[in-house]
């Protein structure tokens, strides 16, 4: 079922959460071990992140360096199909830019359809470890409405093979990634919001959020876009601080403000154990919020933390 159908269906505040593949070497066993809380909640969606293949530099033998080409977190396609088998739940595998070209996307898009996975949220992607900014793959896509166009291509059965014959479309339902903050490459806020409007014009069906931890910035992000004609669904992404190092960590990665409540409880506890009660009532306070509100959905970024996510949501629910 499609994201936008489990909205409009819901009786209830939809659940949903995000998790990452393991990393290579590691067994499908420690994914279901992360995800074995959560269920219980009856998730209407998991999303599975997508990874990028890096170049690194290994040190041989003799002493020379050998480029090569490592993928730390592989197996979206897998994971999603072995989830949905598994739980009998829908997935959102997550579709990038970086490091994959328009042949290998509509690859992984035609894998996809075969799955009979309706769902894909696009993404750019980040700069590789070794990049400044990002840059894209050779023959590969910029930005990700270009990626998004290519969704929509095979939507309509348009391939990059221009010459096949009674092609079968898609029909994935395509979600796009909103920053209550702003995107940190985007000159200022109005500017970030045309380039999101120039993706829901292009097809994009719903908006999920980078994390936030101040509810008024989703609130005002949503009346903004509004004003401007975005009117798809927008879900709020929500994610616990549970350990101090956070406090510089997700400023600095995310771009992302915590607010001084938030960062002045944190700085008084004595231990990550206090932390991370601190970080679960802050979720559970700003889940509540969005819920009372009349948000219809709510999204956790679940990605070390299963059990934390979980006794907020039951307390939630």
């Amino acid at each position: 079922m499609k994201v936008t159908e489990h909205l409009k269906n819901a009786q209830n505040t939809v659940i949903s959460f995000e998790i990452l593949p393991p990393l290579k070497g590691k067994g499908i066993q420690s994914l279901y071990n992360h995800l074995d809380p959560l269920m219980e909640y009856k998730p209407s969606f998991i999303n599975v992140t997508y990874h990028r293949s890096e170049h690194v530099f290994k040190k041989m033998g003799d002493g020379n360096f050998k480029k090569v080409v490592v993928r730390k977190r592989p197996g979206t396609e897998s994971i999603c199909a072995a989830i949905m088998n598994k739980y009998n739940v829908d997935t959102v595998p997550h579709l990038i830019c970086g490091g994959f070209d328009v042949n290998e996307t509509e690859d992984a898009l035609i894998n996809l359809h075969y799955l009979g996975i309706d769902n894909v949220l696009v993404l750019r992607g980040d700069a590789a470890k070794n990049e400044t900014n990002f840059e894209p793959e050779p023959g590969g896509h910029q930005y990700a409405i270009d990626l998004l166009k290519q969704v929509q291509n095979l939507n309509s059965g348009l391939y990059l093979e221009e010459d096949l014959k009674n092609t079968t479309s898609t029909k994935f339902c395509i979600g796009v990634a909103g920053y209550p903050e702003k995107h940190f490459e985007a000159p200022n806020m109005d500017t970030d919001l045309q380039f999101l409007k120039q993706k829901v014009d292009a097809g994009a069906d719903y908006i999920v959020t980078q994390m936030f931890f101040d509810n008024a910035k989703f609130f005002a992000f949503v009346d903004a876009c509004r004003a401007i004609g975005i009117n798809v669904p927008i879900i709020p992404g929500l994610k616990p601080v549970y350990n101090k190092k956070q406090l510089t960590i997700l400023p600095k990665v995310f771009h992302i403000d915590l607010p001084t409540d938030l960062s002045s409880e944190i700085i008084k506890c004595k231990n990550d154990e206090d932390v991370e009660k601190v970080g679960a009532e802050w979720l559970l306070h700003q889940s509540r919020d969005l819920k009372n509100a009349g948000v219809e959905a709510l999204h956790y970024y679940t990605l070390g933390k299963p059990n934390l996510i979980a006794n907020v949501v039951k307390q939630l629910l």
